[in-house]
Parts: structure tokens; sequence; C-alpha cells
């Protein structure tokens, strides 16, 4: 037995790791954390500190930010503060921005502040957002400088008029393969994808579309609070998985889902389906077999299958195209901003549903009894709850209903989503997309040089994380009997909790998304680029490290 191996043991016993094995991956990781600044620090009493840095590549956080949209949301800010100053100035009290002659003083604003960071790139989103949208150029700049101002509630609060229509062009060209559905798509703006999450299991269960217990489907691997939410209490969901199973070839996992694992979605028991497309953590967008497949089974088998499809990756795909544009009438599109923008720290996500769909029509097709629930839960909001669609219902189910007049995410973000959208439509944003893509690329591929890993090629990989298999790879490298070995004598995430102790790396488990137990997470998005070359050689070394005392125990 190693020296490493000593000192692991010393430190967690094989059943304290089963248990912690046990957690969230997003809360075993902070074990892991725990551990790799440990091992950064060096051991008690003694002089040096350890020269070990700890890289941690568990969350998805990227490092690096769109700084233009930025400029320009800062320069829309001091030309708000002019407008506001304009109408009432006293110290430091200001008024409301006004709407008529906006976008005349919004133009000499532009010509005298022509060095102001950001003025350039604001002058042409708003040109933009005036000449592909037709707005009326007052109205479109009062509604920019009074959000940025923040001096009004979110009116109407599902989400601003020209949000609406700005961002729905952004979804077209990005989610939609440039064509919208025919019937009229509704945004509601939310606090990121998390919070879109939350409010749709929310009110699906509220409005009776879904009841405690209903079965629903999860395509994994998949984002752990996809798994989590529906074992609620509150819930209770029965589970169905619809596994990404297949192999390339021996040895090397392909992560796409055969169609027999697809097949289960024909099943009219199954009232749902979630998951996120490209994939997390295998990061790969929906083959077109597969996504003709579902549009196939729904349209014969299951054509009230209501599906969830969160595609916060999708950018970093070439001609990615959600399944919210193969069968629009089941479908809720959750988009974030968050990863292509570097912007988790703004909370900026959509909910996108078209007038013409299932939940609208599940809702109206609900006993008498349900029905009088509903018109009371919403009775005080409007003289037809009946009418109510699904989407306003979200809105107000956010806040209670009772506070359905202070709901909405707030102006600022609201700003601040248009300019990231018109940013991604200008030209600028297209050269950006491509830098982003070709950044964690490089990243994927420097991992996979230190770790001598075979990985599937998939040109539908964004690449965003990668998802290991080291089971398979073991099997692949040395065969059955090692693999064997290592299911006998050790946990699944025992390598990264030696990879935490003995080289600073923290990485996430497979296991906790559903994935295979012996799979790892890598994000690729939020280290340096040779930081992934030195997780790449730390993961190979933990791996030889086993092979080493399969062999002192015999193995051959």
């Amino acid at each position: 037995m190693t020296q490493a191996r000593e000192s692991r043991e010393s430190r967690e016993s094989r059943e304290q790791i089963k248990s912690y094995a046990q957690l969230s991956p997003f809360e075993l990781k902070n074990v892991f954390i725990r551990l790799a600044e440990e091992k950064q620090a060096g051991e008690p009493g003694q002089k040096d500190k350890s020269t070990v840095q700890m890289l941690n590549a568990g969350r998805g956080n990227p490092n690096w930010v769109a700084s233009g949209p930025r400029e320009a949301f800062h320069a829309l800010g001091y030309f708000a503060v002019e407008e506001s100053r304009r109408v009432w100035t006293a110290d430091n009290l200001g008024g409301m921005p006004e709407k008529a002659g906006a976008k005349e003083r919004f133009d000499a604003f532009v010509r005298r502040h022509p060095g102001l960071p950001g003025i350039e790139l604001l002058e042409s989103c708003v040109r933009l957002g005036l000449d592909r949208f037709g707005f009326d150029a007052d109205s479109f700049v009062h509604e920019l400088a009074d959000a940025v101002t923040g001096d009004n509630y979110p009116v109407p609060d599902r989400v601003l008029p020209h949000t609406e229509e700005v961002v729905r062009g952004y979804l077209a060209q990005e989610m939609y393969g440039g064509t919208l559905p025919e019937s009229p798509l509704r945004l509601f703006t939310t606090e990121g994808g998390t919070a879109a999450m939350c409010y749709i299991f929310d009110s699906l269960l509220k409005n009776g579309v879904l009841q405690r217990g209903d079965r629903i489907a999860l395509m994994v691997p998949v984002f752990t609070p996809y798994i989590e939410i529906p074992r609620l209490d509150t819930y209770g969901f029965d589970i169905v998985q619809v596994k990404a199973s297949a192999f390339a070839e021996s040895g090397v996992r392909q992560w796409r889902y055969p169609e027999e694992e697809v097949a289960k979605l024909a099943d009219p028991s199954v009232k749902m389906v979630c998951l996120v497309n490209p994939s997390n953590p295998p990061s790969l967008a929906l083959s077109g077999r597969v996504a003709e497949q579902i549009r196939s089974l729904v349209a014969q088998d299951n054509p009230e299958l209501i599906v969830v499809t969160d595609d916060v990756y999708g950018t970093f795909v070439e001609g990615f195209r959600s399944l919210a544009a193969a069968i629009p009438r089941n479908t809720l599109l959750v988009y974030s901003y968050s990863k292509h923008y570097g912007a988790t720290g703004w909370r900026l996500g959509v909910i996108a549903l078209q007038d013409d769909n299932v939940i609208d029509a599940r809702i109206a097709a609900l006993p008498a009894e349900e029905k009088e629930r509903l018109t009371r839960r919403y009775g005080t909001l409007t003289l037809d709850p009946a009418g109510m669609r699904f989407v306003d219902r979200l809105v107000a189910d956010s806040r209670q209903v009772a506070l359905n007049h202070t709901s909405g995410l707030s102006t600022p973000q609201q700003a601040m989503m248009v300019l990231f959208s018109l940013f991604g439509l200008l030209d600028e944003g297209r050269a950006y997309k491509e830098k982003v893509r070709s950044l964690v690329r490089e990243r994927y591929g420097l991992l996979l040089e230190g770790a001598h890993m075979k990985v599937a090629e998939d040109p539908l990989r964004a690449a965003y994380y990668v998802e290991l298999d080291l089971m398979a790879e073991a099997e692949r490298v040395h065969g059955a009997a090692f693999a064997r070995y290592l299911r006998e004598n050790y946990e699944p995430v025992d390598p990264l909790f030696r990879l935490a102790e003995q080289t600073g790396v923290v990485l996430l488990n497979g296991g906790g998304f559903d994935g295979p137990a012996w799979s790892v997470r890598v994000s690729l998005a939020n280290l340096d680029d040779l930081d992934y070359l030195k997780i790449g050689h730390h993961l190979r070394s933990v791996l030889q490290e086993y092979v080493e005392e399969w062999h002192a125990a015999g193995g051959k």
C-alpha cells in the first residue's frame, strides 16, 4: 500500500466516503474543497506552505465576462441619470425620465460623449432595436432609460414590452434556428434559470396540470436540481429515467440516447419530460435522430407530453436548434444568459411558451371542481380567471398570487438582458460567441491531452463540461479484472477524494447527476487554460495509483 494511500485512509475511511456519496454533488464539493485547502495549507507544524495549487473545476461559473454589453449598460446609466436630472434637480434628488423627445436627447447625449466607454455599442444596440423591430424611437429609448434607473415596478409584470420583442428575436436566432413558431411566443423573465425551474414545477402542480405522484421522465445524466426537486415531498413524482447509455466503442461512452430509451416517452402515463440541452454534464446537444424520435412519438403516442428543455448551453454548439422549435406546442423553453455572457451574478433567465400549448389545453380540460378552485385562486387578478394563460399564472404564482402586482424581474436586470440580446444579434456578438466557443474547446483538448483518456468525437459537443467515465476507461485500458478490483475495493467517489487530498483538484461526481457511478464532471469554464492540462495529469496519476495497488495485491 502506498504512503499516499495510508495518508488518505487515515483521514477518510471507506464507510465515511460511502456516506458522503449520499450528498448532492454541489454539497459534496464543499468536502473536496476543504480537503484541497488542507493540502494547500500543508501539514500542521510545517514551516513552509505547500506549493500545491487548488484547482476547483467543480462549479460551472465561467471565468470570462462579456465586457462590451456591460460598458454599454453603464453608458446607458449615465444617460438615464442625465434624463432624471433634466426633470428635477435638487441636490441628490432627480425625477423620472420622460418619454417625449427621449430619442432626440439620446442622440445629443451620444454626440456630447464620444469617448464614454460603451457609448458606441450602446448606440449600435439602440439603432438595431429600432431598425430590426420597428420600435417607436421615444418609447424604446424611454423604456431603456427608465428600466436602468429602476424607478418603477416592472409593468407589465411578466416582461417589459420592448424587452419581450428583443429577447424573442435573440431566442429566434440562438434557440429556434432563425424562425419562431407561428403561434405567438410569450416570455416571462426570471431571476436566472434557477427561478425558472422552481416556478415551472410549482405552477404546474398548483394548476392541477400535474398531480403529486405523477410519472415524469428525466433525460439523464442531468443537472442535479432536476433530479432532486421531483423527489421532494411536495411533488413525490414517479421518475422514469431516459439514459444516455450508448457506447461509441468498447470502453468509450458516447453519451447518446439509444432508441429504446427515448421510446419510454411514448407511454401516455409519462406526463412530462425534463432535459438539459446541450446536456449537463456530458455537454452534448441532442442529435437530430433523437429530436425527430421525440417529435414523432409526441405526434403519434403521447400528444399531451409536456417538455421542459433547459437550453442554457445552446450557444456553444454551432447550428443549435431547441426542441422548442421541433415541438413548440408541447415545450416550455428555459434559457439563461449566465454562462454565455459570464453573468451568473446578474440572474437573467427567461421562460418561453407559445400561446397554442398543451398546458393551457390541459387546464381547460380540468374537472369542474378543479376549475372552481383555480377561479378562486386567480379571481382577484382578472374577471376571467379561466382565460388566464399559464405563462401569466407562472408570474402570479411566483409571488403567491397576492403579490402579483409586485412581481416580475427587476427593470435594471431587464435592461441588461436587452443589451446582451442586442449585442448577440450584432456582428460583434457573433465574434464574441466564436471566442468563447474556442476557449472551452481549447481547454477540453488540454484536459484530454493530460489525462490520456479516449473520448468519442461529436460535432454537437458544447464542451462547457465533460463527463469522464473512469470505470469504462479502466476496463478499456487494463481489462475487466482491474475494473472488478476497483468495484470491490473502493467507493465510486474515492478518486475524487484522492484528487482533492493529494493534488488539490476539485471535481464533481457524475453519479450525483444520475450518470455512471464512477464518472466525474469537469467544468471547462472556470479555470485558466493550462490548469486543465494539470488536472488531466493529476487524474491520470490517481488512476495509475490504483493500477499499482492492484498489482501489489496480485492483480495482473
